[in-house]
């Protein structure tokens, strides 16, 4: 007899960065292993223009409402689970009204969360909407929950202040479907008769583009050094203008992902040493690093795990380092391409859904184990 799974989430399949992967690449392996799921998530291709831009007061509200009465449908159904995946928070408040709801069904309970959520973090574009989020609600759903799927050590030593029932999941990447570009020869090194030009890029969206800006300085200077022969890309923001880096800056939308982060020859993660930063996954560097995109991080947080220095990836911490790590990366097609190779090894081996998704199993069932 097959086990009943509801996945409790925000936002639409293949919208959130989050719900792709941390929960929503494993749905077919779970179903091909004894878990039949519904997916239950709140906001919609229609809402999500209103819900994140600013003003549309009365649509939001009316967003609120439908999806509470949503929510409430959930809670009149969750005694025929035998699991609840609430995926960061099951509604948009500060309320854990819904959560303690599915606690007390008959349903076992995980709660999965792969960003520092416990610290305030609300979009400029819902300000005036603050009053109604609290941060602390993190730590409640924690310690009302079965189990606790948190995506790095982090993250899972501030849930076990809560919860006993810890376990660490890797943000994780499909190497089936992130693929190196076939028939692609790397760049060789640039000179004054070369056509070439090395493409440094960076994924993000609007909200965490101040991280990208972060690298701007060092940016300036291997602009300074290498002219027409380097371009910069931004994905997530087709908005951001830089006129002496000329960025290049595209939309993300899910069709066009896997081309344009295959036009990059040099992948950036810059980020603050922050605790919020700290919470972070490395979905960015994982994501460069599976298409064999040589990549520099900041050493904060997980990417001092993900990354060997010099083997499969570079960390910085200052202008000066990121400046000087691309250039050694435009002056040595061959260290990229070494170091590429090293970076999907590292994926594959450790931060795939190949390398995790029999562990991801292995908890269900023994969630929902006879005791």
């Amino acid at each position: 007899m097959k086990r009943r799974v509801l996945y409790v989430a925000m936002h639409r399949p293949n919208r959130s960065p989050s719900q792709r992967f941390r929960f929503e690449q494993y749905l077919g392996y779970l179903q091909q292993n004894g878990f039949d799921y519904d997916f239950s998530y709140l906001i919609n291709a229609e809402d999500d223009k209103v819900f994140y831009q600013p003003g549309n007061t009365l649509n939001k509200g009316f967003i609120f409402l439908k999806a509470a009465l949503k929510r409430l449908g959930d809670v009149l159904s969750a005694n025929k689970y035998d699991i609840i995946f609430i995926q960061r928070e099951a509604f948009m408040t500060g309320s854990v009204f819904f959560e303690k709801q599915f606690a007390r069904s008959k349903a076992k309970v995980i709660f999965d969360f792969d960003d520092s959520i416990w610290l305030e973090n609300v979009s400029e574009a819902n300000k005036k909407f603050s009053f109604l989020k609290d941060a602390s609600k993190t730590s409640k759903i924690i310690g009302m929950s079965d189990m606790i799927f948190a995506g790095n050590q982090y993250l899972a030593d501030y849930a076990r202040e809560f919860n006993e029932n810890v376990v660490i999941i890797p943000t994780t990447i499909d190497t089936e479907e992130y693929r190196p570009p076939l028939n692609l020869p790397p760049k060789g090194r640039l000179n004054a008769n070369s056509d070439d030009k090395i493409c440094i890029g960076w994924s993000g969206s609007v909200t965490t583009i101040q991280h990208f800006k972060s690298a701007v300085p060092a940016l300036l200077k291997v602009k300074e050094k290498y002219g027409d022969k380097i371009s910069i890309k931004v994905i997530g923001d087709a908005n951001y203008r830089h006129n002496e880096l000329q960025v290049i800056s595209k939309n993300w939308n899910k069709e066009d992902e896997l081309k344009e982060l295959s036009s990059f020859d040099i992948g950036l993660m810059p980020l603050p040493d922050d605790m919020w930063a700290k919470g972070k996954c490395g979905l960015k560097g994982l994501q460069y690093m599976a298409l064999e995109i040589p990549t520099i991080m900041s050493p904060v947080g997980v990417n001092s795990d993900i990354i060997i220095h010099g083997l499969n990836g570079f960390l910085a911490s200052t202008d000066n380092e990121y400046a000087d790590l691309i250039s050694k990366l435009i002056e040595e097609p061959g260290l990229r391409k070494k170091m590429a190779k090293a970076g999907r090894q590292t994926v594959i081996d450790h931060y795939s859904v190949a390398s995790t998704k029999g562990k991801y199993l292995q908890h269900f069932n023994a969630l929902v184990a006879p005791q």
